[in-house]
This record gives structure tokens, C-alpha cells and sequence, in this order.
């Protein structure tokens, strides 16, 4: 699971407990003029043909933790439960994308909306 922190232009996405060791990496940094996009993405694609993992962890369709390259581009995972799953799109950093699980999605959605300005849909 992920923790979401928004410190002034910036949102720190912190990786909690284990998922440090599964993910290879604790945190990311990403200025909210980078963040494109956040939505709820319960249907995650964690199967065996979506995406080719870089470094991290992935057990197909049960857990996903780490950087895999999916349609082109570098996607950081971490979820175990796809029904806490947001999609933060991004542009202008390493990952193109940022697929997360968090305590609550419909929180964390409006908090990263109010934080960049992005349009409530």
C-alpha cells in the first residue's frame, strides 16, 4: 500500500511496510504540474501478458510491486487488493504511470484533483 502526502507543489507517494522490499524502492517525489490524470482503476491488469517486469515483484492476478514496462512505456506498481487501485498518469518524469493501492481511492482521487487543479469528472 501506498501513502500519499502532498507537500506544497509536490506529492510524495510513500510505499509502506514490506512493499519497500517488493517495490525496490520507499518513495517518489512527483510535482503536480507532472500529474496528468488520477482515476480509480479496480480492474487493474495484473495477468501474465500485462507488462514485463523490470526489478521488483510480481505473482500474476494476486500482487504486482515494482517498475514493468507496459505498451511502451514504465509503469510503477504496487497493489495486492486491485478494489484500492488508482492510476495516476504522469508525463514529464521516469514512469509514464503510477498504478497504487491506497486506504481509501475516492480520497486520495480528490485529494491529488484539489492538489493539481485537475477537473473533478
Amino acid at each position: 500500500m501506498v501513502n500519499i502526502k502532498i507537500n506544497g507543489d509536490t506529492i510524495i507517494f510513500e510505499v509502506e511496510g514490506w512493499d519497500k522490499l517488493w517495490a525496490v524502492r520507499s518513495s517518489l517525489e512527483i510535482p503536480v504540474a507532472h500529474i496528468k490524470d488520477v482515476y480509480s482503476d479496480p480492474d487493474c491488469a495484473m495477468g501474465w501478458l500485462d507488462g514485463i517486469k523490470i526489478i521488483g515483484t510480481g505473482i500474476p492476478n494476486i500482487f504486482r510491486a515494482g517498475t514493468f514496462y507496459q505498451q511502451g512505456d514504465l509503469v510503477f506498481w504496487d497493489v495486492h487488493h486491485a478494489e484500492n487501485t488508482i492510476a495516476i498518469e504522469l508525463e514529464h518524469e521516469h514512469f509514464a504511470k503510477l498504478v497504487i493501492e491506497v486506504a481509501n481511492p475516492m480520497d486520495a482521487i480528490t485529494s491529488i484533483k484539489k492538489a493539481t487543479g485537475i477537473q473533478h469528472s
